[in-house]
């Protein structure tokens, strides 16, 4: 078992870490529709509350959060800890939301696509163009299932367009170091994709048949469910992976660099930070939990 430090614990299902400039942490807390913030010193403040169930979260070049929000789920809370069961009956529905984390206030930007709705959005990576590139995972209700969808969006409202479909639950996102090449992680597929970016919201697409339009990195073995991800300085994509509770990394040819095992079957997110990058903070959200790790490689600053 890798070890790790506890930097908070007592969190309600947390998800989408990111490193403030100042060293702080924000998580969000998708069991109380809030946004969390673990300061340097181990204090914990509430920074904003979204209702629904905040989940990727992104600093924008403006100072503010964007986040994308999946309206909320039901939870199983037996065993003292978390698991989520699907759309909550208060669902009002999936958004990109704007916080200011000096006032708190939340300003939501994008409800639908072309007259289609946003179902549950996931996670979010901001561009050097300062867009947003976003993962739809959907919901599951029965023998009913979303089909997922990755979008390109301006973080001041204006635009946002469909860029990949159909995807079977896209989760985590990331762009390489060059921003040349866009990468999405399948939840129960347990599938790596990327696609060549074109240009802010375009994308390259992989001749038929590729279901996804996309080029298949890695489906690695055995039972592993992709969440969140984080991309290197060298290019290697780390992917928070469910089941096996840990994070795997991969080379951008699909590779397995390395796996890491974490004691908490929802390990769900991954950020780094830190001295030369070279800190881990990873979500452990099945037992509530946010903690540290020193990193072997250095991970990608990312764009803001």
């Amino acid at each position: 078992m890798t070890r790790f430090t506890v930097l908070a614990e007592g969190l309600a299902f947390p998800e989408g870490p990111v490193v403030l400039p100042d060293g702080d942490i924000i998580v969000t807390e998708i069991g109380t529709g809030a946004l969390t913030c673990i300061t340097r010193n181990g204090a914990v403040r509430r920074v904003a509350e979204t209702g629904g169930g905040p989940n990727g979260a992104a600093l924008g070049r403006d100072g503010a959060l964007y986040v994308c929000n999946n309206g909320g789920f039901n939870w199983d809370r037996t065993n003292n800890g978390w698991r989520p069961l699907g759309r909550a009956a208060d669902n009002d529905g999936g958004r990109i939301e704007r916080v200011d984390l000096v006032t708190g206030h939340v300003e939501r930007l994008y409800t639908q696509c072309d007259g289609h709705p946003l179902t549950a959005p996931n996670d979010l990576v901001v561009d050097a163009h300062g867009g947003l590139w976003f993962t739809d995972h959907g919901h599951r209700e029965g023998r009913r299932m979303d089909i997922g969808v990755v979008f390109y969006a301006r973080c001041d409202g204006s635009f946002i367009t469909q860029v990949a479909f159909p995807l079977i639950s896209p989760n985590g996102i990331g762009l390489s170091p060059d921003g040349g090449t866009l990468y999405v992680a399948e939840t129960s597929s347990g599938r790596l994709w990327s696609w060549p970016v074109v240009s802010p919201g375009v994308l390259g697409r992989a001749d038929w048949p590729s279901p996804t339009g996309g080029n298949l990195v890695c489906g690695l073995p055995g039972f592993q469910r992709y969440d969140s991800l984080a991309v290197e300085a060298c290019g290697n994509i780390a992917i928070a992976t469910l089941r096996f509770g840990g994070i795997v990394v991969v080379s951008p040819v699909g590779e397995l660099v390395e796996r890491i095992t974490l004691p908490d079957p929802y390990s769900t997110n991954i950020c780094f930070g830190g001295d030369a990058m070279q800190t881990a903070y990873v979500t452990l959200s099945g037992t509530g939990r946010l903690v540290s790790m020193p990193w072997a490689r250095a991970g990608l600053v990312l764009e803001a």
